[in-house]
């Protein structure tokens, strides 16, 4: 990235106008409905989440809280899809 950008002066073509699609500033600095909870997780799985949420730049917790948010969605379709009489399938692990 070292490498200086070279600007011309040159025709840009034809241009178009997109709509606003991104959300105003409010809609994105929202406060989450959560619920405080106390539970203990492995050494293993804290760490893992820290060195992964340093990499990202973000919260372990909010990774972990996130993690289930997507598990919850993903139960919460299953048992819908049962209830609305649709096959779900799932595999079972093999007895050894």
């Amino acid at each position: 990235m070292s490498e200086k950008i070279k600007y011309t002066n040159e025709p840009l073509g034809t241009l178009r106008t997109i709509p606003d699609f991104l959300p105003p500033p409010n809609e994105l600095a929202y406060k989450e409905d959560t619920v405080k909870v106390t539970i203990a997780l492995s050494r293993f799985s804290v760490e893992f989440f820290k060195q992964e949420a340093e990499k990202h730049g973000t919260k372990y917790q909010q990774m972990i809280r996130r993690l289930l948010d997507i598990y919850a969605q993903s139960q919460q379709r299953s048992v819908h899809d049962r209830h609305a009489g649709k096959k779900v399938t799932r595999k079972t692990p093999q007895k050894r």
